[in-house]
C-alpha cells in the first residue's frame, strides 16, 4: 500500500470532513476554502531545504497522532476555578477561544454597540454581516506559498471578530483567551480577523494557554487591517506546556498614515513558529514589532518577521530578544523589504539574545533588501552571554551570584518590556518575565490541574 504524506492526510481530511468544515458557510467562505486547499494540495508542507523553514521542521509535528473537532465540544468548566488569567485585573472586555470555538455559555456569540463597534465569534459574524467579512477576509493573508495560512483557511470554523468603525475609539482593550483543554491530543485551527477603520483606535491582547496535559497542535491566522490614520496595538502572550505545538500567522496592513505595534511575549512552549508580515500600503505608516521569548529545557522558538515598505515616508522597527537556558534553541529570521517607490523610508531592526549555557543555541539571520536609495536602514545581531564585568561589580557591592544575574537578565528584558504602551499591562509582563526568569511560573499557567511533565 501506498504511504501517505502528510499533505495527502490532511487534503483526504477536507475531502471526507468538507460539508461539516462548511456547513452554513455563505458562497464567499466555500470559495475560499476550495481555493486553500488546492494551494495546499500544490505547496506541500515546507522541506527542510527551505530557507524559511531551516531551522524548524514542522511536517513531523502535523503528521503525529492527533484528534480534530469539526464542532464544539460540550465542556463545562469554571472559569474562575480551573483559569486563573495571567493578566487579571485589566478592565478589559474578555472574550473566550475554547479549542478553537468562540466560548459564550452566557454572553451573546456577538456583541454590537451603539457607537457602532462589533466584537465576538468570528463565525456569527460572517452569518450576521457577511458583506463586511467578505471584504477583509483572506484578503491579507496570503494562501499562495503559505502552507500554514492555506491550511488554516480550509479549516478554521472560528475565533475572534472585531470591527471598529470610522472615528471610534475603543475605551477598554479585547482581551481574547485561547484555551486549549481536552482528554486526548487535539489540534486547533482558529481565525482572528481586525478591522480598524479611519481614525478608529483598539488595543488587543491575546493569551495562549493549555489547561491538560495533552500534545496540542495549534494552526491560528490573525489579519489585521488599520486604516488612515488608526491605530492598533497588538500584543501576544504565549505561555503552553512543553507538550504543545504553536504556529501563529499575524498579517496586519496599514493604510496612510496609521500606526501599529505588535508585540509577542514567548514565557513557555515547547516548539513556537511566530509568522510575522506586515505590509504598509500606504505613505507616513509607522509600525513597531516586538519580541521577547524565554525558553529552557528542549523549548524551541522561531520568529519569522518580513515588514513591506511599498510606499514612501514609512518607517518601522523591529526588537526582539532572547534569554536562553538548558537545551533549548532560538531563531529570528526578520527581513525589511524596501520597494522601488518606498523613498524616505526609515527601517530598523535590532535581534540581541543570551545563553546561559554551552549548550544553548541560538540562529539569527536579520536582512535588508532595499531598492531605494533614499533611505534610513539597518539591522544587527548579538548572540553572548551574561556580562562578566557587570556580574563582578555587583557581586563586589555585596549583592549574591545568583540575585545579580537576574539583576542583569531583569535589565536585559525591560528594553523590549518598557515598549509596551499601557502601564497596568506592562507591570503584569514585567512580574510574569521576573517569575519566569526565577522558575517560580507555572508552565501550565497557574493550571489548577497540575499536570506531570
Amino acid at each position: 500500500m501506498e504511504t501517505l504524506t502528510a499533505t495527502d492526510k490532511y487534503v483526504d481530511l477536507f475531502e471526507q470532513k468538507r460539508n461539516e468544515i462548511s456547513n452554513g458557510d455563505p458562497q464567499f467562505v466555500k470559495e475560499m476554502r476550495e481555493e486553500a486547499i488546492a494551494s495546499f494540495r500544490q505547496s506541500g508542507f515546507p522541506i527542510r531545504k527551505e530557507e524559511r523553514y531551516k531551522y524548524t521542521h514542522l511536517e513531523p509535528v502535523f503528521d503525529g497522532e492527533l484528534t480534530f473537532d469539526f464542532n464544539p465540544r460540550d465542556i463545562q468548566f469554571d472559569d474562575n476555578e480551573l483559569f486563573r488569567c495571567d493578566v487579571p485585573m485589566l478592565n478589559s472586555n474578555v472574550l473566550t477561544v475554547l479549542n478553537g470555538f468562540f466560548h459564550h455559555p452566557e454572553e451573546a456569540a456577538l456583541t454590537e454597540l451603539d457607537n457602532g463597534i462589533i466584537y465576538g465569534s468570528l463565525k456569527e459574524a460572517i452569518h450576521r454581516h457577511p458583506g463586511l467579512v467578505e471584504k477583509y477576509l483572506g484578503k491579507i493573508a496570503q494562501t499562495a506559498d503559505e502552507p500554514f495560512v492555506a491550511l488554516n483557511t480550509a479549516f478554521s470554523q472560528d475565533g475572534v471578530f472585531l470591527y471598529v468603525p470610522k472615528g471610534v475609539q475603543m475605551d477598554k482593550p479585547i482581551q481574547i483567551i485561547h484555551l486549549l483543554l481536552s482528554d486526548k491530543n487535539l489540534m486547533v485551527q482558529h481565525r482572528n480577523l481586525f478591522i480598524l477603520e479611519k481614525n478608529a483606535t483598539a488595543q488587543v491582547i491575546v493569551c495562549d494557554h493549555t489547561l491538560s496535559q495533552h500534545m496540542f497542535l495549534t494552526n491560528s491566522v490573525t489579519e489585521a487591517y488599520t486604516g488612515e490614520n488608526a491605530d492598533l496595538d497588538l500584543l501576544r502572550l504565549q505561555n503552553e506546556h512543553n507538550n504543545s505545538c504553536q504556529v501563529t500567522n499575524t498579517w496586519i496592513s496599514q493604510d496612510r498614515d496609521s500606526r501599529c505595534q505588535h508585540g509577542t511575549i514567548t514565557l513557555h512552549g515547547g516548539i513556537v513558529r511566530n509568522n510575522l508580515r506586515i505590509s504598509m500600503e500606504g505613505e507616513g505608516a509607522e509600525t513597531n514589532a516586538l519580541g521577547l521569548f524565554l525558553t529552557d529545557k528542549m523549548q524551541h522558538v522561531d520568529n519569522y518577521t518580513v515588514i513591506e515598505h511599498n510606499l514612501p515616508r514609512c518607517t518601522s522597527n523591529q526588537y526582539y530578544k532572547g534569554v536562553l537556558d538548558d537545551i533549548s534553541t532560538g531563531v529570528f529570521n526578520g527581513k525589511i523589504h524596501v520597494h522601488p517607490d518606498a523613498q524616505k523610508t526609515e527601517a530598523f531592526q535590532t535581534n540581541n539574545n543570551i545563553l546561559l549555557t554551552d549548550t544553548a543555541r541560538m540562529h539569527t539571520k536579520p536582512r535588508l533588501e532595499i531598492y531605494a536609495d533614499d533611505v534610513k536602514c539597518s539591522h544587527g545581531a548579538t548572540v553572548g552571554q551574561l556580562d562578566e564585568e557587570a556580574l563582578f561589580y555587583l557581586q563586589s557591592r555585596g549583592i549574591p551570584k545568583d540575585e545579580s544575574r537576574l539583576m542583569l537578565m531583569d535589565a536585559f528584558t525591560w528594553d523590549v518590556i518598557s515598549k509596551i504602551k499601557q502601564s497596568a499591562l506592562q507591570d503584569r509582563i514585567n512580574d510574569l518575565v521576573g517569575k519566569r526568569l526565577r522558575g517560580e511560573l507555572s508552565r501550565c499557567n497557574n493550571c489548577a490541574m497540575h499536570c506531570n511533565e
